[in-house]
């Protein structure tokens, strides 16, 4: 196999003037140029021959050609122009499934044909591995990050270049300004290491912001402790969307069609929260565990009404 393309700004500039292309500023076309940190990417992903990697945002195939050095590829470009090139500097390479597609059916979903690619080249070996390596274009950063943990693959790990921004949120903790919904989804679920911040000179064209290498690993242990992830994403949005409200109010209107209030209050006494409580204010365990208790009182009062049911027959 042949080594790695090097896709330099010099080379990058002078490929776009050859074939009179522009880098789309509305697709996030930003392309990392610091050939030592996309060796970084690959070391820290730490890839293999029973690795199937998932990269979202190929660009020109800079990142991919090192990629399918190591391990199989399923890699997605929604801009035909920019698949065409990816597609040449991986020319020749029969572990690298190339998809001119957008990665995402909808912001809440991962595409079918994508799903599909990534299943049929697990399905080659029982020991192949999913990893998300990818320089992600910065407006589905969180959507591709978020719904490949909420789906049923077996994701092992991720390095991502995302911005800076969305990093810190990530990372964030209680009482802080970027404590969200996915802080919190992502905490709850996962280690997260940053392991680089990226100044815009290492990108052409320059991006205005910096950005972010961030590893993230599963953490199975605080995973498991969740009693229904779907609707803990739920809870966990609508909740931060008045994160500042005090949280009986936010949590009684989220639920008053299902529970009473003298039902949430016995939930929120038993935890022993203040009664000027706010949702951002909660450490992660914390909002895992109010979480399942409302989940737990919801279940009890279903299978209650199913047993009247039976009865009643």
């Amino acid at each position: 196999m042949n080594s790695p393309q090097r896709q330099t700004r010099t080379h990058l500039i002078s490929l776009f003037d050859e074939l009179g292309l522009h880098p789309r500023g509305d697709l996030g076309q930003n392309f990392l140029i610091d050939l030592n940190l996309l060796e970084m990417i690959v070391h820290e992903a730490r890839l293999g021959p029973d690795d199937v990697v998932l990269e979202v945002g190929a660009g020109t195939g800079g990142l991919t050609t090192y990629l399918s050095a190591a391990a199989a590829v399923v890699s997605v470009e929604y801009d035909s122009n920019m698949y065409a090139l990816a597609c040449q500097a991986v020319a020749g390479r029969s572990n690298v499934t190339m998809l001119n597609t957008d990665a995402l059916k909808s912001k809440n979903e991962i595409a079918p044909v994508v799903m599909d690619a990534v299943r049929r080249e697990l399905a080659v070996d029982p020991k192949r591995r999913l990893k998300l390596v990818a320089n992600l274009p910065y407006s589905i950063g969180t959507p591709v990050i978020s719904n490949l943990i909420a789906s049923d693959l077996p994701w092992e790990l991720m390095v991502v270049t995302i911005q800076w921004e969305l990093a810190e949120r990530m990372l964030a903790k209680p009482r802080t300004s970027e404590y969200s919904a996915l802080s919190v989804l992502l905490q709850s679920q996962c280690h997260l290491k940053m392991l680089r911040k990226l100044p815009p000179s290492v990108f052409w064209p320059r991006p205005t912001i910096d950005s972010a290498i961030v590893r993230i690993d599963p953490n199975l242990e605080r995973s498991s402790k969740i009693v229904n992830r779907g609707e803990f994403q739920l809870f966990l949005r609508d909740i931060f969307t008045q994160r500042r409200k005090v949280l009986r109010g936010v949590v009684v209107n989220l639920f008053k069609e299902r529970l009473s209030k003298p039902e949430i209050d016995s939930v929120l006494e038993s935890m022993k929260f203040p009664p000027d409580t706010r949702a951002e204010e909660l450490e992660v365990d914390q909002l895992v565990e109010l979480s399942n208790r409302l989940q737990r009182r919801l279940q009890g009062e279903t299978l209650a009404a199913t047993n009247d049911v039976v009865d009643g027959q």
